[in-house]
């Protein structure tokens, strides 16, 4: 588990010491599944549609996102208090594990650069994701964030902390993508 420590340091913003548990776990059983080190996570790009010179890493791009998340569920809570109250807990863990089905949906070529996988082109990682939450116990509406959070959600009706981390993902990621054009 120190691995998946070293990965995350905001594990330790999950209050609940139940869910910060199976969220760490959920990442433990994706590195054991993964033939994705954590070693491989700070070196791979973060994404394999803007192709493998990308110079921002797997990790860079997660922790990103659950910073920019944590920091928006913030000011909405201070600014829409009980209008809208965001559960500070669930949006971090769901934005912790969003990506986590990519460690099964990627498979490294024989130049060590990330590629998706045979099981990645059945399965997207909203899905990988999802499933191995569950079996590590994380609760339905952590799981409904790692669904809903890439563009499978815009069929479902998000929770607030869905609609922010899907938010925070997109935003640091569609500007590397509007590079390419």
């Amino acid at each position: 588990m120190k691995e998946v420590n070293t990965l995350w340091p905001e594990l330790s913003w999950i209050e609940s010491d139940t869910l910060r548990g199976a969220t760490a776990q959920t990442w433990k059983v994706a590195l054991e599944k993964s033939v994705l080190s954590a070693e491989d996570l700070n070196r791979i790009p973060f994404t394999l549609l803007c192709g493998p010179d990308l110079k921002v890493t797997f990790m860079d791009h997660k922790r990103a996102v659950v910073h920019i998340a944590r920091e928006s569920g913030i000011k909405m809570n201070e600014f829409f208090d009980d209008e809208l109250p965001v559960d500070m807990d669930v949006l971090i863990a769901g934005a912790i594990l969003a990506d986590v089905g990519k460690l099964l949906e990627y498979e490294l070529d024989d130049s060590g650069n990330a590629v998706q996988g045979m099981y990645g082109k059945y399965l997207r990682h909203p899905f990988s994701g999802v499933s191995l939450a569950e079996s590590c116990g994380v609760p339905a509406e952590v799981c409904h964030i790692i669904a809903t959070h890439a563009g499978e959600g815009d069929m479902v009706k998000r929770s607030t902390e869905a609609y922010i981390v899907h938010h925070a993902d997109f935003m640091t990621f569609l500007p590397f993508k509007s590079r390419l054009k």
